[in-house]
């Protein structure tokens, strides 16, 4: 009888601490301007620059808002992002919603490290801007790298983190995309040996030239065997910038433009009537420079595939 007593003791005890609530787990997270945060549980309600947007979403975590940089022309990471029931609280630089995020009652705000400049990318690249948002939740977010498959893996670290199944179906499958992508855009460029490819940015006053090693997607190309033209950049710029009269100094058999200015650099090239004097304009070998916004496997592999069409259709020989 006693010991009956003492196991139904017992019993009744574990019962008791099974009916206990359930500690959420202290969250932790060292962003990539090396800024630790720690909340008390993992963040649910999430506010992203766009560029996070388009890396978490596709890794199942959804923000509540997102700000942008600009309109659609400009801010390409939304292509083909599910943005449905999810408010934006910003469309350009310095322009958040303090008020919006407020009533969003964020736990965390989802943004790039920019470790040239030293702040945070987006709407909230302002040191006024950032001392407000934090006032509301803090800022956090990988730095921008020299790959995208750098950025990629950060992100999926965060969203881990988060809570994201990275051995859903529907991820192990743009993975498998993007490598199946990635082969073809290698073999596309073996077979056009002697290609060289020029990655610019059009204006009115002339032809801004990109270094490769200053963008992450020009990087990851050239290290895939693009042969991308190395110009001697201006101080403190990612750039080159010629005349258009001097716009020839690199010649190249293929030239990508800049897509975030959309139909507005090939246009600025058609206009421009000393542009006729690049042999990739005359040869009409001209293709889209994806810079700056892609931030998953998804979209990574259908851009080399588009690359890998362009390569495959260019001539190779009409620079020497």
């Amino acid at each position: 009888m006693f010991r009956t007593l003492i196991a139904l003791t017992l019993l009744l005890a574990l019962l008791a601490l099974l009916a206990l609530p359930v500690q959420a787990a202290e969250w932790t997270y060292t962003d990539g301007a090396g800024k630790t945060v720690t909340l008390p549980e993992p963040p649910q309600r999430i506010i992203a620059h766009i560029n996070a947007a388009a890396a978490l979403i596709p890794l199942g975590i959804r923000p509540i808002g997102v700000f942008l940089d600009g309109p659609p022309s400009v801010d390409r990471a939304d292509t083909g992002l599910d943005l449905d029931g999810v408010e934006i609280v910003g469309r350009g630089w310095y322009e958040l919603d303090a008020e919006a995020v407020l009533t969003l009652d964020p736990d965390l705000v989802v943004t790039e490290w920019w470790p040239r400049e030293g702040f945070y990318g987006g709407a909230v690249g302002d040191a006024g801007i950032v001392q407000q948002i934090e006032a509301i939740a803090p800022i956090a977010g990988p730095a921008q790298g020299r790959s995208i498959l750098t950025m990629i893996d950060d992100y999926a670290a965060l969203a881990a983190s988060l809570g994201a199944d990275l051995a859903a179906p529907d991820i192990i499958a743009d993975k498998q995309r993007f490598e199946a992508a990635l082969t073809r855009f290698k073999a596309s460029v073996a077979g056009k040996p002697g290609l060289t490819v020029m990655a610019v940015s059009p204006g009115s006053s002339g032809l801004s030239v990109a270094a490769p090693d200053e963008f992450a997607e020009l990087s990851d190309l050239a290290s895939w065997g693009l042969d991308l033209v190395v110009p001697s950049i201006d101080p403190d710029s990612s750039y080159q910038t010629l005349s258009w009269e001097n716009a020839n100094l690199y010649p190249a058999d293929l030239i990508l433009l800049d897509d975030r200015w959309g139909r507005q650099a090939i246009d600025t090239i058609i206009d421009q009537p000393l542009a006729a004097r690049l042999p990739a304009v005359a040869a009409g070998q001209i293709g889209d420079w994806p810079a700056g916004w892609i931030r998953s496997y998804r979209v990574y592999a259908d851009q080399l595939d588009k690359l890998s069409t362009l390569i495959e259709a260019s001539d190779p020989d009409i620079v020497d």
